[in-house]
């Protein structure tokens, strides 16, 4: 998926090439009521991240956040080791 990384998403040290890499391979994307779409996926080495992007009609989305992939968000994957086999 093709999206715009804005500076803010870069201040916790996430590189763009694991930004992208997480979304390419959410396990979970939860569209928010605010245009956001937050995104849990691993990065390059396989370690979780999250990753929060405004959705722009006609352009590309704008990633706004990205960083490791804090405990508040574990609940979202709760279920999905079970669809692995």
């Amino acid at each position: 998926m093709a999206v715009e990384i804005y500076r803010t998403a870069r201040s916790h040290g996430v590189s763009e090439a694991d930004t992208h890499h997480a979304i390419d391979h959410a396990l979970v994307v939860v569209d928010q009521d605010d245009e956001r779409v937050l995104y849990l996926g691993p990065d390059r080495a396989g370690n979780l991240l999250e990753v929060v992007a405004l959705h722009r009609v006609g352009q590309e989305d704008l990633v706004v956040h990205s960083m490791a992939m804090t405990h508040k968000y574990e609940s979202l994957l709760q279920g999905l080791e079970d669809n692995d086999g």
